[in-house]
C-alpha cells in the first residue's frame, strides 16, 4: 500500500493524515503471519506499545509511531513507504528514529531517539513491553538473559529508570 500525503486541508476539510483506525490497519496488515520470540501474533506487541505510549500521556502523533515501529526495521513496509505515506512528518520522524539500522552502535541508536522529539516515549513503550516479566518468562534461560541485558543497557543508555509497566 502506498499512500502518499495530501496537501494541508481547510479548517473543515478532513485530516490529510491516515485517522488512527487506519494506522492501525496498515500495521495488523504489514505484520500479519509475524509473531514475536515467544510465539505470539507480533500485533499483541504493537497493540501494547501503542497502549503503553496513550498511558504514558503520548499524543496521536506518537501513537501512530508506535503502532509503525517495527515496520521499516522488520522490512513489513519499506522507507519508500514510509516517506510517501499520509503521516505527519513529526510521526514519520519517530519511526525513522527508532528504527534500528544493521551494524548501528546502541549508542548511536540512543543519541538518534534522544534527539528526535517524541521518539523517546515510543521507545520507554518498547522497552516496557519487551522486557515485562511475562514476556520474557517464556522464553529459554538464554534468549531471557540475553534479551533483559540488552533491554537493561537501553533504557541506561537513554537515561530511563529500571523497568516501568
Amino acid at each position: 500500500m502506498t499512500e502518499t500525503p495530501r496537501s494541508r486541508p481547510s479548517p473543515s476539510s478532513p485530516s490529510p493524515y491516515l485517522s488512527p483506525a487506519e494506522v492501525e490497519a496498515v500495521a495488523r496488515a504489514a505484520h500479519d503471519g509475524q509473531t514475536d520470540k515467544a510465539g505470539r501474533p507480533y500485533a499483541e506487541h504493537l497493540a501494547a506499545v501503542a497502549d503503553g505510549v496513550r498511558t504514558r500521556g503520548g499524543d496521536s502523533e506518537q501513537i501512530a509511531a508506535a503502532w509503525l515501529h517495527d515496520a521499516v526495521e522488520d522490512g513489513r513496509l519499506s522507507p519508500e513507504w514510509l516517506e510517501g505515506a499520509a503521516l505527519s512528518e513529526r510521526t514519520k520522524d519517530i519511526v525513522r528514529a527508532v528504527t534500528k539500522r544493521a551494524g548501528e552502535p546502541p549508542e548511536a541508536y540512543a543519541a538518534r531517539i534522544l534527539a528526535t522529539p517524541g521518539a523517546l516515549l515510543v521507545k520507554e513503550a518498547d522497552l516496557a513491553h519487551n522486557a515485562a516479566p511475562a514476556r520474557l518468562a517464556v522464553l529459554d534461560g538464554p534468549t531471557r538473559t540475553r534479551l533483559a541485558e540488552k533491554y537493561t543497557r537501553m533504557r541506561a543508555l537513554l537515561g530511563l529508570p529500571g523497568d516501568r509497566p
